[in-house]
């Protein structure tokens, strides 16, 4: 996008105060809501709950067997087996990486301390893999694996993934009521916010906006005035009630009231030559 080559971006990651100083001025746009979850592959096990410190030791190599009396007091009941626990990670640079290991830095000051939050981080052992569906791919092939990946990738494959423990202390599975629950706090105007370990009631932990970036004033490599009103004709369409009303079905989670109205404030403020699109 940098490069000024394509109509807009689309990101899991907000831009952050360094990255939008060292580019010209850009509108964020939330389309819809997502989550990371937490999936895993084990004989026989049809629930799992986890704590995000528990995640967090297991992603750092601390906890290294599935019998591990952390685990084995979460899930009392559960035969988890003594097996060795291989963690997959992604490979490449991602915004669900950021993502989960923003949730991490939140909830572990270990994690903080010696991994913190980005869309890349060197995780100490396991399995890397690229993308979504390399994670999902490898998690699902191998047994005794456990790794994050995009909430839709895990829906639609119907790979098991663990209930987390919230900001109240509640245990909570990924849905689309859970994940729009994370969004129940104060967002800023320009929708750029980190919604994980939400202290909401019902909240997913893992939850997060997606976004696509478009820049403020849209006369730039030669585009015309008429993709400009063309590109901010579809955003409005992903705004609208009939498209939210079916990110559900595909795997996602409608955006709060707040955050489509904030959008539809940023549009008004996007330009050609100076002159606002949106009259």
């Amino acid at each position: 996008m940098r490069d000024k080559v394509v109509d807009f971006a689309g990101s899991d990651a907000f831009l952050t105060d360094k990255e939008m100083a060292e580019m010209e001025p850009v509108v964020h746009v939330p389309t819809c809501m997502g989550a990371v979850v937490v999936a895993y592959n084990l004989d026989g096990v049809k629930e799992l709950k986890l704590t995000g410190e528990v995640v967090a030791d297991i992603f750092a190599g601390k906890i290294r067997m599935w019998n591990d009396e952390r685990l084995t007091a979460l899930n009392p009941g559960v035969a988890l087996p003594a097996e060795a626990i291989i963690p997959v990670f992604r490979s490449d640079g991602s915004g669900t990486t950021f993502i989960f290991t923003d949730y991490l830095a939140k909830v572990s000051p270990m994690w903080k301390e010696k991994f913190g939050a980005g869309k890349s981080v060197n995780f100490p052992s396991g399995q890397a893999a690229k993308g979504n569906p390399g994670v999902a791919g490898v998690i699902s092939q191998t047994k005794n694996s456990i790794g994050y990946v995009g909430s839709e990738y895990a829906f639609a494959q119907k790979i098991p993934y663990a209930i987390i423990q919230n900001a109240r202390g509640e245990f909570v599975l990924p849905t689309a009521e859970s994940i729009s629950a994370a969004a129940a706090g104060t967002i800023p105007a320009d929708t750029r916010t980190s919604i994980t370990n939400a202290d909401a009631a019902g909240a997913y932990p893992i939850s997060a906006f997606t976004w696509i970036i478009i820049y403020k004033e849209q006369n730039y490599s030669g585009r015309s005035k008429e993709q400009a009103e063309a590109t901010l004709d579809l955003l409005q369409y992903i705004l609208s009630d009939e498209v939210q009303n079916i990110t559900s079905e595909v795997h996602y989670a409608p955006l709060p009231a707040k955050a489509k109205e904030l959008s539809m404030e940023n549009l008004k403020a996007v330009t050609y030559d100076g002159v606002a699109i949106l009259q």
